[in-house]
């Protein structure tokens, strides 16, 4: 029996020496190539691209990527259609990419909304329209409901935003366990994710082929490094039972809002997430892409890039109708 101990004692040894030492070539390969800025205590990163001379009424474009990514997700499908035209802010999620968090103060849905809310009002930005993918769809949600001074206009794209029936896969639920889910990612994640990650990205975007170079371009080995796997973990196992909460107040979104679904998205059902906020939310579009998958910011962009102009036009619409409104007040008041 001790022998037997000694020998798993050593290949842990040999399997988390492994672990620091891809995780160090990692951080050794990829380096931040956006800019950093630290908000409530924790290093953030995210790349900023203006618009020379922008217009005062012109909104930012705020993008948030879903679980197991960053913001070279979101970067490789909208940047080169929006550049020039809007501004431009994609964000590295509180714990994943190059961004820092506490995880007690961001581990959770409303946790991250406020630090991107500040991570927002540190770079002035208070006429956004935020996009989100997948898991960022339900931050995006959670950044409408505590920042909506910020916050103009709102973009799900596939997005998680409702409970749903079952549960997630078991690597993710034991890598956010306490004790076992910090030995695991110390230990197992690469091999894990290594032979995991191929099978889920290719059922992601099926029934569309994965774009050449994908895992690269975004810089998935990002994802594989222990304290962000384990990051992202324990936002996909908390997010059942936070937007379970967080959907009662979906009623309570006023700003004009575009959903985009695909009807063969078999990773999040859109008659669970989508149909849900086309009854919940006041002021709403629904993109409906047919054959397209979960990732259809990437299958299908001129349609989104579409249905993203049409959103833009509603909010400054509706910002003019505000200051139109707050003018005419104000003449009155001095009458």
């Amino acid at each position: 029996m001790s022998q037997v101990l000694i020998l798993l004692i050593f290949i842990l040894v040999i399997l988390a020496g492994l672990t620091f030492w891809r995780s160090r070539r990692v951080d050794n390969r990829f380096v931040p190539d956006g800019s950093i800025i630290t908000v409530d205590g924790v290093r953030l990163h995210h790349h900023y691209f203006p618009v020379p001379e922008q217009p005062s009424e012109l909104p930012t474009l705020v993008f948030l990527h879903g679980a197991s990514g960053n913001a070279y997700d979101s970067r490789l499908a909208f940047q080169k259609s929006f550049e020039g035209r809007y501004p431009l802010l994609f964000l590295d999620r509180p714990g994943l990419g190059f961004s820092e968090r506490n995880e007690a103060r961001h581990g959770h849905l409303e946790g991250q909304a406020k630090l991107i809310a500040d991570w927002l009002g540190a770079l002035d930005i208070d006429n956004a329209v935020v996009v989100g993918h997948s898991l960022g769809g339900a931050v995006t949600a959670a950044l409408g409901l505590v920042a909506g001074e910020r916050v103009k206009g709102l973009a799900f794209l596939a997005p998680v935003t409702h409970p749903w029936p079952g549960g997630v896969n078991w690597y993710y639920s034991l890598a956010s366990w306490r004790l076992l889910g910090n030995l695991f990612c110390q230990t197992l994640v690469w091999p894990v994710a290594e032979l995991f990650a191929p099978r889920a990205i290719a059922n992601a975007f099926h029934p569309d082929a994965v774009p050449e170079d994908y895992a690269g371009k975004i810089r998935l080995p990002l994802l594989f490094r222990p304290e962000v796997f384990r990051a992202n973990a324990r936002d996909v196992t908390g997010l059942k039972e936070a937007v379970s909460s967080q959907s009662q107040r979906y009623s309570t979104l006023e700003q004009p809002s575009l959903v985009v679904t695909g009807t063969n998205d078999t990773v999040v059902w859109p008659s669970i997430h989508c149909e849900g906020l086309l009854k919940e939310l006041p002021d709403v579009e629904l993109l409906m892409l047919d054959g397209a998958g979960h990732m259809p910011h990437h299958t299908h962009t001129p349609q989104i890039v579409s249905g993203l102009e049409r959103l833009i036009n509603r909010v400054r619409e509706k910002n003019q109708d505000a200051s139109d409104t707050h003018r005419t007040e104000n003449s009155h008041e001095r009458a």
